[in-house]
């Protein structure tokens, strides 16, 4: 059984290692030279609802990335505004630990492997070719290539390119698989009905703050610094991850230590900051320009069912954003994890599994389907950490963070380990 993965994010790689575990041969295909996406400029992991979300995945045997992020927290259980109990990974050495386990299992990694072309018959996907004439074939093939750019988008709907973790100057845009399959796929909106979101945070270098600021953030994890009003910039409306839409993070410079500074906005002028007391000599890490801008997201995600497999094809499953709008780390894990457990089930002839909504996550996966097929439901985003999704998930009574209580219900459903 061949596994063919187009795209090297959290949920990239977490397909890949599912579809491994099962017994296929996976190759994941990489567009830059580097794992995890914007998981590069991310960090953060089980606060509020991911807590649940994640312990929910380990019950049923599907918890290494969430092992290695933990091994590599530099901050565990830590609160800051509007969340709690958060662990900060540190993006300098999540990435090459990610890699290093792909490469223990068995899974061939290809970098700088921009897919351009596919081969169908009969609305299967036979192969697909990146830009150097190498063609990979595949049983199934799993879309992993995100929402974010490239470019033009970034020009048109955001604040021009911000030379963001995405890099697609130096490796070229992103190109969607699903897509190229001649697929029509669904656009976010903003609550303003403009197209696209931006992305919520961008890196300073962190030993360009003061030591004062700099001491808090390794002691502690999280700097909140107050605004004067002038110096206040309202940039809530246009986040991606709606979960930090509160105006806490209007009115307050919040820094969170993922190994740099993770500036909680998408962007915030440079010229400004440096007026605020320890941040004189700022300068950003990446986007190295994120005094002006950040990458847009939310351009093409794919018709799926709740197994992940992409309507109108016959072998193509989606996982992260692709899967909808979904937004973090641990939502692309677990959309990961399910689409790389059911490509191998197709490839075996078996049913595809549909995680329960008695769970978390089974709840976040029809929730979003649902929520995109009406017009309303696209202006939103949906994490485990905030906003809409986590807001239901507490109204239904699947938030919790007693890790006994989740192994029981998962047992209960017939889920234990399925994924290991």
């Amino acid at each position: 059984m061949k596994v063919v993965i187009i795209g090297g994010g959290w949920s990239g790689c977490a397909a890949a290692i599912s579809a491994k575990k099962k017994g296929a041969e996976v190759t994941l295909l990489e567009r830059t030279d580097m794992l995890l996406g914007t998981g590069l400029v991310g960090g953060i992991m089980r606060n509020n609802g991911r807590y649940t979300a994640t312990e929910e995945l380990i019950a049923m045997g599907g918890g290494e990335l969430f092992k290695i992020t933990d091994d590599n927290s530099r901050h565990k259980n830590i609160d800051f505004p509007g969340h709690s109990h958060a662990s900060l990974y540190d993006v300098g050495k999540t990435p090459g630990a990610v890699l290093q386990y792909l490469n223990e299992i068995g899974v061939n990694v290809v970098f700088e492997a921009r897919i351009a072309k596919i081969d169908m018959e009969n609305a299967s996907i036979l192969s697909v070719e990146d830009g150097q004439g190498n063609i990979y074939k595949g049983d199934v093939f799993i879309d992993a290539t995100g929402t974010a750019g490239p470019m033009n988008n970034c020009t048109k709907y955001g604040n021009g390119c911000a030379m963001c973790i995405l890099r697609c100057p130096s490796f070229g845009g992103r190109i969607s698989l699903t897509g190229l399959a001649g697929i029509k796929e669904y656009v976010g909106k903003k609550s303003d009905e403009s197209i696209g979101a931006m992305s919520g945070s961008c890196k300073l270098y962190k030993e360009s703050l003061s030591p004062e600021i700099v001491n808090e953030l390794n002691t502690k994890g999280v700097a909140v610094i107050p605004l004067p009003e002038d110096l206040i910039e309202d940039h809530l409306d246009i986040k991606a991850c709606q979960q930090y839409a509160l105006k806490e993070f209007k009115n307050n410079i919040i820094l969170l230590d993922t190994g740099h500074g993770k500036l909680m906005t998408p962007f915030y002028s440079i010229e400004k900051l440096r007026r605020i007391p320890g941040f004189e000599n700022a300068r950003y890490e990446d986007p190295y320009a994120g005094g002006k801008g950040n990458s847009m997201r939310f351009f093409a995600m794919a018709p799926r069912d709740n197994a992940l497999k992409v309507e109108g094809l016959n072998n193509l499953f989606c996982a992260g954003e692709k899967a909808g709008l979904l937004v973090g780390h641990t939502e692309a894990v677990v959309t990961g994890t399910l689409a790389g457990y059911n490509s191998v089930k197709f490839c075996e002839g078996e049913s595809l599994l549909e995680i329960p909504r008695q769970l978390a996550i089974g709840e976040a996966i029809a929730y979003v389907k649902e929520q995109m097929e009406i017009e309303e439901g696209l202006a939103k985003k949906y994490t485990f950490s905030g906003s809409v999704l986590f807001d239901r998930i507490k109204s239904l009574g699947l938030y919790t963070i007693n890790i006994h209580e989740i192994e029981n219900k998962v047992s209960e459903l017939g889920l234990k380990n399925i994924f290991a």
